[in-house]
């Protein structure tokens, strides 16, 4: 790698849909695996479908990859901050036993997103008692990914209570930045409010992961103009690898080197993959790193 602060990573949902299992079914662990190794990415965050620690780690040692973490759906609104730490405390063992860096948390309670509703109109919203108890237990959650040596790193999301800016700058202010930290993704904050770099510029020293997504404008305004949901706008192809969509990724990247980042920037694009073809889009989003965003380093060309 020409810098070696950053870990290029692609996650598994091109292969294999944890909302939609059917989807990629075919797609064996090894097959995913062997692909990532074929487009030349250093790891991967754990899929719904992974085995335990040990077939893993296997798995991985065989083709030198490693795991940048796992998603996390907390309920603390739901069912309260004891429920959720036992259950994080479960999601935090396995992340150490496979040698992850971050657990990513997103917050469920009242989400839409794996529902029928309209994603773009009717995301949920949090009383201010909500968001008290909400920051609290991150705090409680992000203490315990510390024990694990991990970081808790939190996902803004569409169809959640913690979508827009305005949210995550809520969440930022009310929780602590030595316990929870930022996932930015791009796409989402892209979707959300139509602008990408603002959550970037305003809670850089919180990011520590990075979601690489692209999206696909047109299709986007479509299904925004259709009143569709989370799952029915990412099988239609609103989501996209670098490279593949209206998101200029070389402005994150400057932003990203300019203010020496360290860590994961996984590539991540929810899609059907029986209409994009798994391994071709990784082997896109790769050259897209390569030519595009690789050379921005130091301004001279990089190799990989």
């Amino acid at each position: 790698m020409g810098n070696q602060r950053i870990s290029w990573g692609i996650a598994p949902i091109g292969w294999r849909n944890d909302d939609i299992p059917e989807i990629g079914a075919e797609n064996t662990l090894s097959h995913l695996l062997s692909d990532i190794v074929v487009a030349d990415f250093e790891g991967t965050e754990v899929g719904g479908f992974f085995p335990e620690a040990h077939v893993l780690n296997k798995e991985l040692q065989l083709r030198n990859l490693r795991i940048a973490g796992q998603w996390f759906s907390s309920y603390i609104i739901q069912d309260g901050v004891e429920a959720a730490t036992h259950a994080f405390h479960k999601h935090c063992e396995y992340l150490k036993e496979v040698h992850a860096d971050v657990a990513v948390v997103s917050e469920q309670t009242y989400s839409i997103q794996g529902t029928g509703k309209n994603v773009f109109t009717e995301k949920p919203s949090f009383t201010g008692e909500e968001w008290d108890q909400l920051c609290q237990g991150l705090n409680e959650l992000g203490k315990i990914a510390k024990q694990y040596d991990l970081k808790l790193v939190y996902h803004h999301h569409m169809g959640t209570g913690v979508q827009t800016l305005a949210e995550v700058d809520k969440l930022m202010q009310n929780t602590d930045p030595n316990h929870v930290h930022l996932l930015y993704d791009t796409g989402h904050i892209y979707v959300s409010d139509g602008d990408f770099m603002t959550l970037l510029n305003k809670h850089l020293d919180r990011i520590k992961h990075v979601h690489f997504k692209d999206v696909r404008q047109a299709v986007k305004d479509q299904c925004d103009k259709d009143g569709r949901s989370f799952l029915q706008s990412f099988l239609a192809g609103m989501f996209t690898v670098p490279g593949d969509g209206c998101i200029d990724f070389t402005k994150v990247y400057n932003k990203l080197l300019e203010t020496q980042y360290s860590g994961w920037i996984v590539i991540e694009a929810e899609q059907d993959p029986s209409i994009a073809h798994p391994l071709e889009y990784a082997l896109k989003a790769r050259k897209y790193i390569d030519e595009k965003l690789l050379p921005l380093e130091n301004g001279s060309l990089v190799k990989h």
